[in-house]
């Protein structure tokens, strides 16, 4: 397939031909807005672009590659419609299946971001919107360590995870400890975790730069076929990982006498701590787990998309959304709600445009808090 860029004034910048996987590349002399013409003549007689448009314009900023995509899919015959979706055609029910996998696996890793999230906020009432950049810290950490030192990306990840969970230890004794030792109130603690969120994501541009990178080991598997779903062999282990962590949490905080004492600080502070538990202790265990989850959920979103300086900011609102859902402060209300979201965000793109499929989401997320405030999993509060 051709492709023939210009500049936004239509000066010509090059042409290329994709490769046999339909990749290419043009390199830009300086920043700016250009035009990105696909030549419709030289697709294979079998394809088609989805929506008929052949042009894009993106805009490229220094340092930063712009990514330009043209969606394909099957040329229909001539007069023929293309199947509807709801029809019963085998292609739509296949489709839905693909996507189901795709949700179920983005919901999970939603969880495990939104589980260390949700127990925070249970122990300490804090709503942290600096969880997100846990979630980036621990992908950029199992990266350096992949790419920058040479280590393989499973002894990488584990280092990432362990060293977040210690720098989330190091949050609550040497910051968030201190301003509750001082009595700051949640709402100014919630705007601290804002600015929090802000320092950390730019000092991550500094360091990792604006550019998408990937890990050096599993990056492009050929995908393996299962019934109608087609994935690559890292995604089902993925799945298997983040369900194994997800159980073991669970039977964690219902079984051990600390996840035993977590539940009782979420329930009430000041009673346990009548009743002997240290809170303090079990709080920063709770930062602890929360840190190391959230690098967890990093390193998994950076396995099944590239890595980038925003990359937790621009899942967490969905994880806010898999939380709220669920229930603000449980842990299983966490995992119910964002395996929802997942699941509704792949989908809805069934029945609407692929861009608006985080918007959908949220709409359930509305819809679902107008006749049940608590969330899913969540209790009846009575204030005043």
């Amino acid at each position: 397939m051709k492709i023939v860029v210009t500049t936004e004034s239509g000066q010509p910048v090059q042409e290329v031909t994709s490769d046999a996987k339909g990749t290419w590349e043009v390199p830009v002399e300086k920043p700016g807005k250009f035009k990105v013409t696909l030549d419709v003549s030289t697709l294979p007689a079998d394809l088609q672009i989805v929506g008929g448009k052949n042009v894009r314009t993106p805009t490229v900023y220094e340092g930063n590659p712009a990514s330009v995509l043209f969606a394909l899919q099957p040329k229909t015959a001539a007069g023929e419609e293309p199947a509807a979706p709801g029809s019963g055609g085998s292609a739509f029910w296949e489709r839905a299946a693909q996507l189901t996998f795709e949700g179920l696996n983005l919901g999970l890793i939603i969880a495990l971001a939104a589980l260390g999230l949700s127990l925070i906020y249970g122990t300490t009432g804090l709503t942290n919107f600096a969880h997100g950049e846990l979630v980036t810290l621990g992908a950029l950490l199992a990266y350096a360590f992949n790419t920058g030192i040479g280590l393989h990306l499973i002894p990488a990840a584990i280092i990432a995870v362990i060293l977040a969970g210690g720098l989330g230890y190091a949050q609550d004794r040497f910051f968030w400890g201190q301003l509750r030792r001082r009595g700051t109130g949640i709402i100014a603690m919630m705007i601290v975790s804002i600015g929090v969120a802000i320092f950390l994501r730019y000092l991550f541009l500094i360091l990792f730069g604006g550019q998408s990178e990937a890990f050096a080991q599993y990056n492009a598997q050929p995908g393996i076929q299962v019934g109608p779903i087609s994935a690559a062999p890292k995604n089902f282990v993925a799945m298997g990982i983040e369900l194994i962590v997800l159980v073991v949490v669970g039977i964690a905080l219902l079984r051990t006498r600390t996840g035993k004492a977590a539940r009782a600080v979420a329930d009430n502070p000041a009673l346990a701590a009548s009743s002997g538990i240290n809170v303090d202790r079990v709080i920063r265990i709770i930062w602890t787990m929360g840190g190391a989850i959230a690098a967890l959920a990093g390193i998994m979103l950076g396995l099944s998309q590239n890595l980038k300086f925003t990359m937790g900011q621009d899942i967490l609102l969905l994880i806010f959304a898999g939380v709220t859902l669920g229930g603000l402060g449980t842990a299983f209300g966490a995992l119910v709600g964002s395996i929802i979201v997942g699941l509704f965000i792949q989908v809805s793109t069934l029945w609407v445009p692929p861009e608006l499929k985080s918007v959908g989401a949220l709409a359930v997320l509305i819809i679902v808090l107008l006749f049940r405030p608590q969330g899913i999993l969540g209790r009846r509060e009575r204030i005043g």
